[in-house]
């Protein structure tokens, strides 16, 4: 049975203008430009520029409230006043046109802006790949199983699809009849392009084509060849006596031969990536400056825009307000447009005034809860710190703090770092006293880098040097701390 009823509900919920400081909250330095000009770009009333302007004349405002409030309607048979008495709004719409002049040829001047903008063209993989194709003398058929493994290459370089997989496409999606022999015909003469080893079902068969192609040979290229074809599991397990009584090396043959190894490409399509691609950088939200031992943090300037009101948009919205008494139902549209845009550049700037200061708040409590390591740069001092230490420092929620700390970067004298990297749990060493656990991994790092790389430190051994330094913690956590560092196992870290 359906009934209508009246209900009251009590609800938080975020107003536009606290989604987007949020929104802006989280965006690094390197993106917040980006937003800057799309917003710009939207909106015509916001343009950059230091704000030599005062705000907008809050009488004309006011009495737009007031007539919005009060209800007054327009008539719409009153006529329309004549174009020399009002403010006719074609005049700023006109202005942002290019005159008929400017597009003719030769007609610019040498101090005009160019804005155009420049674009990069390069060759993708698989054209690089099709244009090796067109030099060799293949049949229809072959041409057309070339291009299909071509087309199953991933970025890697390596072929994704196997042979009876490809067998059924050719059939299904093209109509042509092939069998095993054939297609690994035509897969060899992929395999023969540049660079080696591309084209390759695994790691192995691509460090194998590459291997065979090296050239002048010589007898570490042999035993490597003999390492990669006959032993590549032993290989990859660093069982390297097993290797040696397998294949009568001597520790010197070995070597050798595995330096060879270590010069061959594992990914050989990263070579064929396309170059005209845009490299990311990263560009720190905060700068650490020493001055006088005292360490100190300054706010880039991508983080601290000049934005202003459109001076234009400001007189006109005070021209229309002022003749709001002679203005038509189009005007008043206008007029309401206008507003809309002025409110909206305003919301704006004030919602980046307020991401730099939370950025400034926050960083500036990081930095006095961290104020041993940022003054000297050693890892070892960083206290444990979570979000709520700093969310109690600058009264503000944990959440706001997680979206500071998950992207934006700290330029210091020791390095680049994002934020959340300092934040780090504790932990008790045998006196009682909390120590980060940042400086129980950098201790593992440091016994790791001096350790005999003949005999790596097991996972047990670093247990009980970290526990004759007083850190006691378990073997199953110096696993976890070690795989957290991607430091891989004693077997795998061993060398001739």
């Amino acid at each position: 049975m359906l009934k209508q009823r009246l209900q009251q509900k009590l609800m938080q919920k975020l107003s536009p203008q606290q989604i987007q400081l949020m929104k802006l909250l989280q965006v690094p330095a390197l993106l917040l430009d980006q937003r800057i000009k799309q917003e710009i770009e939207e909106n015509p009333a916001l343009e950059e520029g230091e704000d030599i302007l005062d705000e907008v004349d809050n009488q004309g405002e006011d009495e737009y409230e007031n007539s919005m409030e009060t209800g007054d309607e327009f008539d719409e048979n009153e006529p329309e006043t004549s174009a020399d008495e009002e403010f006719d709004l074609n005049d700023y719409i006109d202005d942002d046109e290019t005159p008929d002049y400017r597009l003719s040829a030769n007609n610019a001047s040498a101090d005009d802006e160019n804005r155009e903008v420049p674009f990069a063209s390069a060759s993708s993989a698989q054209e690089v790949l099709h244009a090796q194709l067109g030099l060799r003398s293949l049949s229809d058929k072959e041409n057309l199983i070339a291009s299909n493994i071509i087309g199953n290459i991933d970025e890697s370089g390596y072929l994704q699809r196997d042979i009876h997989s490809l067998i059924d496409d050719l059939a299904f999606n093209q109509n042509i009849k092939t069998n095993f022999t054939e297609v690994m015909d035509v897969l060899r003469v992929v395999q023969e392009f540049d660079p080696p080893g591309i084209g390759a079902r695994d790691l192995k068969e691509c460090l194998s084509i590459q291997i065979r192609r090296k050239r002048p040979k010589s007898m570490a290229i042999h035993h490597a060849t003999l390492v990669i074809e006959k032993s590549f599991n032993d290989f990859t397990k660093k069982h390297y006596d097993k290797i040696k009584r397998k294949h009568g090396l001597t520790d010197q043959d070995l070597r050798e031969a595995i330096d060879e190894i270590l010069k061959l490409n594992p990914k050989p399509g990263s070579t064929l990536q396309d170059s005209g691609g845009t490299t990311e950088y990263v560009v720190p939200d905060f700068i650490l400056v020493i001055n006088d031992d005292e360490p100190e943090v300054i706010l880039n300037s991508h983080n601290a825009p000049d934005l202003r009101i459109n001076r234009t948009y400001s007189d006109m919205f005070q021209a229309m307000a002022d003749a709001k008494g002679k203005a038509d139902k189009r005007q008043k549209e206008a007029l309401f447009f206008v507003k809309q845009k002025l409110d909206s550049a305003k919301w704006f700037i004030d919602a980046i005034k307020q991401r730099q200061h939370t950025l400034m708040v926050t960083m500036q409590a990081i930095l006095k809860y961290q104020k041993p390591y940022f003054a000297t740069g050693d890892e070892t001092k960083l206290r444990p710190m979570i979000l709520k230490d700093i969310a109690d420092m600058v009264n503000l929620d944990i959440s706001t703090i997680s979206r500071v700390a998950n992207s934006k970067y700290i330029q210091t004298p020791y390095g680049t770092f994002l934020l959340k990297e300092f934040f780090s749990e504790s932990m008790q060493t045998d006196t009682g006293e909390e120590v980060s656990t940042r400086e129980v991994k950098k201790i593992m790092q440091n016994c790791i880098d001096a350790e005999n790389k003949k005999k790596p430190l097991t996972d047990d051994e670093l247990a009980g040097i970290l526990k004759d330094k007083g850190y006691n913690i378990a073997r199953r956590t110096v696993a976890k701390y070690r795989e957290q560092l991607d430091i891989p196992v004693a077997r795998l870290r061993k060398e001739l």
